[in-house]
């Protein structure tokens, strides 16, 4: 199993029940992360984006297994011209997704990012089409988005050992974690202090997600040792820029 980043600070919860031992990054989660999406954010493609409106959509979306295509896919058909300004094209190109050669499933791409994204210049505004009904409907817009697109910024590094127990990390998520192509983004939102000015801390700013995966036992354990930390040190320092190019 690969050891936790240098200069981490890591907590360890034990679930005897599911034979599971949690490690969370606590320097992560206690920081004041925050997605800077329309902010600022230059978008992790090679070049700096101006229109701040693509963020880390620009390669659209891998859909992790059945279950996720067709969550999605059920969410597709309450989407309205009002909330995706690509709909029409999606339906000439046969639906949302496509499979790769390599059998992967993933969400089409539309003038440089992923089919879903409405750019600035859509009466709605720009963002994700989903996320936008979801809020529209007053549902949760991690119920309709592909996992990987509500899962980051954190990332889950799974290890099983030879008796079936799990090691489980909880990390930002890192470069390493697209593959090759991630040393291809020009910029990455975890590396830099512009992301960094939340005015919570990642562990309650982003509770729910941390409940879908965790579970709410694990999470109220967690809650409780960072609140607690977090009482009596602050916010974790934000982390030194890192200049790929």
């Amino acid at each position: 199993m690969p050891q936790p980043e240098d200069g981490s600070v890591w907590l360890s919860i034990n679930d005897a029940t599911d034979k599971t031992t949690w490690l969370f990054d606590t320097s992560f989660l206690l920081s004041p992360y925050t997605c800077i999406y329309g902010k600022g954010c230059p978008s992790i493609d090679s070049e700096p984006d101006p229109t701040e409106t693509l963020g880390c959509c620009t390669h659209g979306a891998h859909l992790i297994d059945r279950e996720d295509r067709e969550n999605v896919l059920g969410f597709v058909e309450q989407l309205t011209d009002d909330d995706w300004q690509h709909r029409a094209r999606a339906e000439t190109k046969g639906g949302p997704v496509k499979k790769k050669k390599n059998g992967d499933w993933v969400t089409r791409k539309f003038e440089g990012a992923c089919i879903f994204l409405n750019r600035s210049d859509f009466a709605g505004g720009g963002g994700c089409a989903l996320h936008r009904a979801a809020e529209r409907l007053g549902e949760r817009p991690m119920d309709w988005k592909p996992d990987v697109c509500w899962q980051v910024p954190i990332h889950l590094d799974i290890h099983t050992d030879e008796y079936g127990y799990e090691t489980i990390l909880l990390r930002a998520w890192q470069r390493r974690d697209w593959g090759p192509g991630g040393n291809d983004f020009h910029w990455w939102c975890i590396e830099d202090p512009q992301a960094y000015i939340g005015v919570e801390p990642v562990f309650r700013a982003l509770a729910e997600e941390l409940i879908e995966m965790v579970g709410h036992d694990t999470y109220k354990l967690l809650e409780a040792a960072l609140e607690d930390q977090y009482q009596q040190v602050g916010p974790a320092p934000s982390p030194t820029p890192v200049h790929i190019r």
